[in-house]
């Protein structure tokens, strides 16, 4: 039986000896598409092969409501506009906070155990508990919906981050709000906001909204809540004192929208909203912002920094530019209240079956 195998052996190497020699010793053409095969991979971008190694984002959203939902629709949906697929080249951890600063502590510091390549946080405290926990652990954290990222500690005063942190701002446009409600309602004196005491983005919101109301013959009237077992008092006490409510994008109290526009409605006080999705919801009105798109403009700033293209810490955060009338033409009718056809004109949507 050896002598069998042996045999074997010698006639394959033979065979195989022959073959390399019925080849020419001089080296084959080498194609174009061979040699970009066999070129060094990208991980990134539209050329990333299905092979490579998943990129991994954890995406922490602090609050469950429309606004911060959109933005991680958009993230997503611009994170694919430049490569990023989920399933391809791309795998995302999604977590939700419940409006718990606990909680979002915790999933920041969940994201750097798990190394992710990058942590999405959407709204101020998970953004910066995200940065807290990436420091820590060297990973690049890309923010959205953070209204005042100065003030949140995630930005210098001249808009560049304060390490390896960047993102979109949802900074509301103040002014163009009060207008529009000076424009909806002429005889109107007082504006009731509620916010969250310990969001620093509805504090710094509501500095300017008293800074800025009495140019448009306003007078601001605010109550603090610390969480949304607060908000039934807090909102039967405002509503003895105004001519009308506005919202910011104050996370605790948008959670507790429903709420707010029953007792509203209730008592024939309008409710103006800071975003689409509160007027869908039963605002009024409201010169807003499309959070789908601020969540795009993140997810291409994300894909910079994923690229190799950019650090965070090079990336001055953005604001998104564009503000635009919503009007809810059944609370506006329910309310006895026309819309100046100024705003309507231009309105980017109404909602409602009177439109």
């Amino acid at each position: 039986m050896k002598k069998i195998m042996k045999a074997i052996v010698l006639a394959t190497l033979a065979s195989v000896l022959a073959a390399g020699c019925s080849k020419s010793n001089q080296p084959e053409a080498t194609t174009s598409s061979e040699k970009d095969s066999a070129a060094e991979p990208s991980f990134f971008g539209e050329s990333a092969p299905i092979n490579e190694p998943f990129v991994t984002v954890g995406i922490g959203q602090f609050a469950v409501h429309g606004s911060l939902d959109n933005c991680r629709e958009g993230f997503i949906a611009g994170l694919e506009e430049e490569g990023f697929v989920e399933g391809d080249n791309l795998t995302l951890l999604e977590e939700n906070a419940q409006s718990d600063p606990g909680l979002a502590s915790q999933i920041a510091a969940n994201f750097a155990g798990q190394n992710v390549d990058m942590i999405c946080a959407i709204a101020t405290p998970i953004a910066q508990s995200a940065y807290s926990a990436g420091r820590k652990n060297n990973i690049p954290v890309i923010y959205t919906a953070v209204t005042d990222p100065i003030a949140a500690e995630l930005a210098s005063e001249d808009g560049m981050p304060a390490g390896e942190v960047t993102g979109t701002s949802d900074k509301l446009p103040v002014e163009q709000q009060l207008a529009m409600i000076r424009n909806i309602l002429p005889e109107a004196k007082r504006i009731g906001i509620l916010y969250t005491t310990s969001e620093v983005n509805s504090a710094s919101t509501l500095a300017e909204y008293k800074e800025r109301a009495p140019e448009y013959g306003f007078e601001i009237f605010d109550v603090g809540v610390s969480s949304t077992a607060d908000i039934p008092l807090a909102v039967d006490s405002i509503l003895q004192e105004v001519d009308c409510l506005n919202n910011l994008t104050d996370n605790t109290v948008v959670s507790s929208l429903p709420l707010i526009l029953s007792k509203a409605n209730a008592c024939g006080i309008p409710v103006f909203g800071s975003e689409i999705e509160q007027v869908k919801l039963g605002c009024l009105a409201a010169m807003g912002l499309d959070y789908v798109e601020l969540g795009k403009q993140t997810g291409r700033m994300a894909a910079k920094v994923l690229k190799g293209e950019a650090k965070p810490s090079e990336l001055p955060f953005e604001v998104i530019e564009e503000a635009a009338f919503y009007g809810n033409t059944d609370t506006a009718e329910a309310l006895g209240i026309s819309f100046p056809e100024e705003l309507t004109k231009n309105a980017k949507e109404l909602f409602g079956g009177t439109k």
